[in-house]
């Protein structure tokens, strides 16, 4: 691991320790929870729509966790301001290593993907595709 590497661990410790949109929207069009018992973090995702009922205006999320989950879920939320809820359906495990720029063990993948799958499954909830008494609960 370079240079480059160590750019990236800080910017995932200053995320944890500086979380970027951290707390509850007031009024938001969907929240969900979510959870990942093999680690114990904790997620809630809560997401503002723009009038056009696809565009995400704003995002807040709140729970507790480790380092990496705290951290992805940070910049997931500011990844996330101004796409579309079909944008926030596309992303993927390599999207979020991606924007980690860290190497992740696969130990920690359910802990660095924890907060996009909460926010694809309340946009799920919202378009009425699943239960919204489903909890986001990473198993295995």
């Amino acid at each position: 691991m370079g240079l480059g590497s160590d750019m990236y661990r800080q910017q995932i410790l200053d995320h944890y320790k500086n979380p970027r949109n951290h707390g509850e929207l007031e009024d938001p069009d969907f929240t969900h929870v979510g959870e990942n018992p093999s680690c114990g973090d904790t997620i809630r995702v809560d997401v503002t729509l723009n009038d056009d009922d696809e565009t995400i205006e704003s995002v807040g999320f709140s729970g507790d966790g480790c380092a990496i989950s705290m951290a992805s879920a940070s910049m997931l939320s500011e990844r996330l301001h101004g796409m579309t809820v079909d944008d926030l359906d596309e992303l993927d495990t390599d999207d979020v290593t991606e924007m980690l720029g860290v190497e992740i063990s696969p130990m920690r993948i359910k802990c660095a993907v924890l907060g996009r799958q909460v926010a694809q499954d309340g946009a799920r909830i919202h378009r009425g595709e699943i239960d919204p008494d489903d909890e986001t609960t990473l198993e295995g």
